[in-house]
């Protein structure tokens, strides 16, 4: 079993900026890729970026230019920068961590982030 651990969520103005934290225990052993998804109010989750062992990255293109993902792998820790935030970036925010071996998905509680003035 894997636990992931978000935080760094909160309220924020527009054009402000967030780091958001995902701390992994457990079996980690065997993680590969990890990630950040969103939900939005009404909507389906959606992924936002992700981050395989190895440091290869991809994003979604509505946060392209804005939000950095990133990963220490000795901290078991995957981070997500998110600059210019807006709005539409208003959302719960859930990590996801991949087991590499067995593709069993590991889910965060998530933590919420509000972009609003």
């Amino acid at each position: 079993q894997v636990q992931l651990v978000e935080s760094g969520g909160g309220l924020v103005q527009p054009g402000g900026s967030l780091r958001l934290s995902c701390a992994a225990s457990g079996n980690i052993f065997s993680i590969d890729t990890m990630g950040w998804y969103r939900q939005a109010p009404g909507k389906q989750r959606e992924l936002v970026a992700a981050i395989s062992s190895g440091g290869s990255s991809n994003y979604a293109d509505s946060v392209k230019g804005r939000f950095t993902i990133s990963r220490d792998n000795a901290k078991n820790t995957v981070y997500l920068q998110m600059n210019s935030l807006a709005p539409e970036d208003t959302a719960v925010y859930y990590c996801k961590a991949v087991d590499g071996r067995t593709r069993t998905l590991y889910w965060g509680k998530g933590t919420q982030v509000t972009v609003s003035s």
